[in-house]
């Protein structure tokens, strides 16, 4: 399966670990959202130029959706690529897709909602305008919806 999604303008290559593997001889499923969540975290520190105070989270993982393509092997060469496609007023979306670097084939991908979270009322809250724009000009174009 080769990629048809958007352009990712943000990729992480990944380091396979010898507790990744499982009794079958490939990354367990499990790792896959670890693999998701460093890729998120590198995605936001870039997006926002490294302004992330992880203590005053104002964005929170709301839904996760994955899907389990190919089983990745030790010795490939893979990484995690993440773009964001739609900003609403009180939640944005992820794309991530984990690829092999060399074949192009991908491996996995996971749907992420985030939503806006105020961590002093322990509530949700809408997406601040320094988010919106940050992530409209990391992606290069307009994502908030009409």
């Amino acid at each position: 399966m080769e990629t048809t999604s958007p352009a990712f303008r943000h990729t992480l290559p990944l380091q396979l670990r010898f507790n990744d593997i499982d009794l079958l001889g490939h990354v367990n499923n499990s790792v896959y959202f670890s693999f998701y969540d460093l890729g998120k975290a590198r995605y936001f520190e870039t997006v926002k130029a490294q302004n992330i105070d992880w203590k005053k989270a104002d964005v929170v993982v709301a839904n996760v959706n994955a899907d389990f393509l190919s089983p990745i092997y030790p010795g490939e060469p893979i990484a995690v690529q993440t773009c964001t496609v739609e900003i609403g007023n009180r939640s944005f979306k992820l794309l991530q897709q984990i690829v092999n670097t060399e074949t192009g084939q991908i491996k996995g991908v996971c749907h992420t909602v985030m939503v806006g979270f105020d961590i002093t009322a322990g509530r949700a809250a809408p997406i601040s305008d320094e988010w919106k724009e940050a992530l409209c000009r990391f992606e290069g174009k307009e994502l908030r919806k009409k």
